[in-house]
């Protein structure tokens, strides 16, 4: 069920989808970057305002230190005297309880590709020794993942390699922001839709059959790898600390939009009605965020520290529309 609802939703690149992103390669001299440790304030707020009522973001980074435990008084506190608590954009999929059930067997074999090609059928020469060197690194003897597509290996390779670089998914961010606001009895908006999934056997089933122009994902993925580690390294220690400019100077080789593609524009996707949804989530938290700032003097949100950094990103919308955007 998992793999089923990561092609899905693109649940499947949460690794990929709050990087800061250049145009700039980083240099292959970087001196090795050792990971703080300890607990860590992160970034400050950016404040959008209206008037006397404001909306406070906090940007969010993956990965970070394995080691470092997030804690920011400021954030507790502004959170505590919000009266809405406006969580990350996202667009539910929605499965009957009972055909999750059925669905278990015909998961089986998901990942693969079609036809029992594996990777070395599909990838060039050059880039498949290139794959070889670095799953030999970060997954070892693992014979199943070569039966895998590209995008899914490229992914599996992806949440090994910065494992193993001390740097993790796994954050006490949200745990502690989702206490605070049910300590103080914030309410919780969650902006998004829920979309409907009918026939999932038959989804599942077609998916299987269906190839996918995933190559250049897999080929970004290794080129990121090969060249972006210490970088990945040194903006998690940036975000930790709360280095807000440092985050605006640290490059990498940019492949999340190109992975996203591939599942978006799938004709599976289309025919599900998943091809808008970067656009949909867009949408509906820049709804919620309006209307919580035309009510509530205070609102609380978090957003990708990428989308925060961008030019065209949701708060550059939001100075569209008229509000105040201060940066911290």
């Amino acid at each position: 069920m998992r793999m089923f609802v990561m092609f899905l939703s693109l649940v499947c690149f949460p690794v990929w989808a709050q990087s800061v992103s250049a145009d700039v390669e980083p240099s292959s001299d970087v001196i090795e970057e050792v990971l703080v440790v300890g607990e860590q304030p992160g970034p400050g707020l950016w404040k959008v305002s209206k008037g006397d009522h404001v909306l406070w973001i906090m940007g969010t980074l993956k990965p970070l230190p394995k080691k470092m435990t997030w804690h920011s008084r400021q954030v507790e506190e502004i959170l505590a005297q919000s009266q809405e608590y406006i969580t990350p954009p996202a667009v539910s999929i929605h499965v009957d309880k009972w055909d999750k059930l059925m669905l278990l067997p015909s998961l089986i074999g998901v990942r693969n590709n079609p036809d029992g090609e594996k990777l070395k059928d599909i990838l060039s020469p050059e880039l498949y020794e290139r794959w070889l060197a670095l799953k030999k690194i970060y997954i070892g003897n693992n014979s199943s993942i070569e039966k895998w597509r590209p995008i899914f290996a490229a992914n599996e390779l992806y949440e090994k390699a910065i494992d193993k670089t001390g740097l993790t998914q796994d954050t006490n961010i949200m745990d502690v922001l989702r206490d605070v606001a049910k300590k103080n009895n914030v309410t919780k908006a969650g902006p998004g839709t829920v979309t409907d999934i009918e026939k999932p056997k038959q989804v599942v089933k077609k998916f299987k059959q269906t190839p996918l122009d995933d190559v250049e994902c897999f080929a970004k993925t290794i080129e990121r790898l090969e060249t972006d580690l210490g970088s990945m390294k040194a903006r998690a220690n940036a975000w930790a600390t709360g280095d807000v400019e440092a985050l605006r100077q640290l490059t990498y080789v940019d492949h999340d939009e190109i992975c996203k593609s591939v599942v978006f524009g799938a004709a599976l996707a289309e025919e599900q009605g998943l091809q808008d949804i970067p656009a949909r989530k867009r949408e509906y938290w820049l709804a919620e965020a309006q209307a919580s700032l035309a009510i509530h003097t205070s609102t609380f949100s978090i957003l990708p520290i990428a989308e925060l950094l961008k030019p065209d990103g949701y708060l550059a919308a939001l100075r569209e529309k008229g509000y105040v955007v201060e940066e911290p």
